[in-house]
């Protein structure tokens, strides 16, 4: 049977619990990129992501003896959300392996999810060591691992997405922008696209800090990076699928890389513009426009929301990543003279009328003429910073500027 067919046949297995989710096309959207541009929103399936298409596709395909024994899988977030909804609509036990840095939001809502039929298991630091804590699990049990993405009756689930957009939309799509992690979702939609829509042209979209995908395209083998920005933590993959990267490198048409601060700034504005909450991996189809907003104009365009699970705890976080990508806040290790009078003179004489201090560290030193202080400033306009520099050295002070110096900036500010 070959990929197409089963993607069919996911689209039957699924129907009963996935949400057929709307295809919408943003006013907003079109109108800055003078095309027609449509969100498919999958953010409002009932685990709040598509990943719940190929969770309960693959368990839907395990023979009766397989779906006693119970299954098994490894996952920060959304699949464990999708497998356990899965697993316990469908009266099967699950043992979910979590990282312990794993946010209590998302433990909280796989049990909310997957209620009496679901163990959570706490192990290791990070993605890869929970996926091999889990993986010596299944062994040692004889249980069935359900993987993230690298499962072609997972890449069929997926691949469904695809299925309803062409379903919804009568006329000829042009692009279809998809998020990439580990190439579960690109994959299945892109063999859609490839048999029932060739000339659409799909482009895979990965954060700048995970490009695995990207990575592996170029090199023409699936390579794994040395680290990743965990930050877009539901596209921050190491290593793509084998399956997964066979399938996109024939069938994709491009994959690019979004910055990490860009994809802040589209979150934010999503939330203010549109009243819509996504996750950063939601986030990165629609933050891709602007590297295609040339090709764009007069087009019909598909983003792809992959998913809503967003904590309300990183609010701050996204937005002092969003200021940084903007250009909007920069650091300083700033020398003030120790003397009376020098911080006024810095405010008044300084600072631009709009700036803003939004961080200060000093500790006055004795026996010294200055005194280091750690400041973080905001402007309300990017232009405002040439001003500032000027400012700066015009009245003597030394300074050093930390946005550029990762490993300060990350050890003085966070």
């Amino acid at each position: 049977m070959n990929l197409l067919t089963k993607v069919y046949q996911a689209q039957q297995n699924i129907a009963r619990v996935v949400t057929q989710t709307p295809l919408i096309k943003n006013l907003n959207l079109s109108t800055v990129y003078q095309a027609d541009i449509y969100l498919k929103r999958e953010d409002l399936q009932p685990v709040r992501s598509y990943k719940l298409r190929g969770a309960y596709n693959k368990v839907t395909t395990l023979t009766p003896d397989e779906q006693f024994g119970g299954v098994v899988c490894a996952s920060a977030g959304n699949h464990a959300q999708g497998v356990a909804f899965a697993c316990h609509h469908l009266d099967i036990h699950a043992t979910i392996f979590m990282p312990i840095t794993t946010p209590k939001q998302k433990i909280n809502q796989v049990k909310l999810f997957g209620k009496d039929k679901v163990d959570i298991v706490l192990r290791g630091d990070t993605f890869d060591a929970c996926y091999a804590e889990a993986s010596l699990y299944c062994k040692e049990n004889k249980a069935v691992f359900i993987h993230p993405f690298d499962d072609e009756e997972v890449i069929a689930g997926q691949g469904t997405v695809a299925l309803e957009v062409l379903q919804a939309m009568k006329e000829p799509i042009d692009y279809v922008f998809v998020p990439i992690g580990g190439g579960g979702l690109a994959a299945g939609v892109s063999t859609v696209f490839k048999h029932l829509s060739p000339h659409t042209h799909i482009v895979g979209v990965e954060p700048a800090g995970a490009a695995s995908m990207q990575t592996s395209i170029q090199e023409n083998v699936n390579t794994a990076l040395n680290t990743v920005d965990t930050f877009v933590d539901g596209a921050a993959v190491k290593r793509v699928g084998d399956l997964n990267f066979a399938i996109c490198k024939e069938s994709l048409h491009d994959v690019i890389t979004v910055a990490e601060g860009k994809v802040c700034t589209t979150i934010l504005k999503l939330y203010n513009e549109e009243a819509l909450v996504v996750e950063p991996a939601g986030a990165l189809s629609i933050a891709a426009l602007d590297l295609y907003k040339d090709k764009l104009v007069g087009k019909k365009v598909v983003c792809v929301v992959s998913g809503s699970n967003n904590d309300i705890t990183r609010t701050e976080e996204i937005k002092e990543r969003s200021l940084l990508y903007e250009g909007l806040k920069h650091y300083f290790i700033v020398n003030f003279p120790q003397r009376p009078g020098a911080l006024k003179e810095f405010v008044n004489e300084v600072l631009g009328e709009d700036d803003d201090i939004t961080y200060f560290q000093f500790s006055k030193k004795n026996n010294r003429e200055r005194g280091p202080a750690v400041v973080g400033i905001e402007l309300a306009n990017r232009l405002d910073y040439d001003h500032l520099i000027k400012q700066l050295e015009k009245h003597n002070f030394n300074y050093q500027y930390l946005n550029d110096n990762e490993a300060l900036f990350t050890h003085l500010v966070g």
